[in-house]
């Protein structure tokens, strides 16, 4: 007999404003215990220096999270300039220096190479698996890495301020997967020196931008007054970007069952001119998501139920 999970049961998606010098781990490991709910996972990692958007999924969310982590990122950010780090950012030990700082129209000659789909080498001090282990761990051990580069998307790369001549300030929009200390180090490097990240905020996370975040000061307060469900955002705010079609109770039923259903019964009252092959969409019933569906073989099938 399996062990009774401990906590509320709570469902849906609790957006914070992650402060610095903190890990996500450590941001959900509090929420938790703060909150006392049964499960919990967070929709992206943010690194312990940075700040902003950090988006947690409760309960059923968890089953949507990597629509979360596949959205758009956005983020800003201050690189100083003549310091390479080994983690590139300021958490880091110095590495090498030098006393080139790159003028505005440097920096704005350099930055188009870097929007578009581009090849990033992710820092050394990462998550990355290399033969089954982490490269921080690797790295904290000493080992020469030699990580291979992946491609990153960034849709958006400006340079917004520069507060002297030792640092800029930019703002970032890209895709999952991106590193912003990884961008900051080949930028520097562009322009003829060296640099890390000394700041680091996510203002964006998928559907979730700044104004949707609590500090964990704030959720502090409110859950003296409020019980956890309430100061939740629904589990379908993360699907905001998937088709959602409307399912009979009978469809429903076999859905959450496990069960396919037969695209042609639901195209002849709903269109599915937005569904093709392959689509993944929400099914909806009573005004509540039920599972995550996709259309195959002139089937739409299930591959996520939520018990909502």
């Amino acid at each position: 007999m399996g062990r009774k999970r401990r906590g509320q049961v709570v469902n849906g998606w609790l957006i914070i404003d992650k402060p610095s010098g903190m890990t996500s781990a450590h941001v959900v490991a509090r929420v938790r215990r703060m909150l006392d709910v049964a499960k919990i996972g967070h929709g992206g990692t943010l690194d312990p220096l940075a700040t902003g958007i950090l988006p947690l999924a409760l309960g059923e969310a968890t089953k949507t999270v990597s629509y979360v982590m596949d959205g758009q990122k956005s983020y800003r950010f201050t690189t100083r300039w003549g310091e390479a780090r080994d983690t590139d950012d300021a958490d880091g030990q110095i590495i090498a220096t030098s006393d080139v700082r790159p003028t505005a129209d440097a920096i704005k000659a350099a930055l188009p190479a870097f929007r578009g789909e581009i090849s990033q080498i992710p820092p050394d001090y990462s998550a990355i698996k290399v033969d089954g282990a982490r490269a921080y761990d690797l790295a904290r051990e000493g080992e020469k890495l030699d990580l291979i580069p992946r491609i990153a998307r960034i849709d958006r790369f400006d340079l917004v301020a520069q507060p002297d001549a030792d640092s800029a300030v930019f703002e970032v929009s890209c895709g999952k997967g991106t590193y912003m200390r990884s961008l900051a180090r080949d930028l520097a490097r562009a322009v003829g020196t060296h640099g890390h990240i000394t700041q680091l905020r996510r203002t964006k996370s998928g559907p979730f931008a700044e104004k949707d975040a609590i500090s964990l000061e704030k959720l502090e307060e409110l859950r003296n007054s409020a019980p956890a469900a309430d100061l939740v955002r629904p589990v379908e705010t993360a699907l905001d970007d998937i088709p959602a079609l409307a399912m009979t109770e009978d469809e429903a039923r076999r859905l959450q069952c496990g069960q396919s259903i037969s695209a042609l019964t639901v195209a002849r009252r709903t269109p599915l001119k937005d569904i093709g092959l392959g689509t993944v969409f929400c099914a909806m019933a009573e005004g509540k998501p039920i599972a995550l569906a996709r259309f195959e073989g002139g089937e739409l099938r299930p591959i996520r139920v939520l018990n909502l």
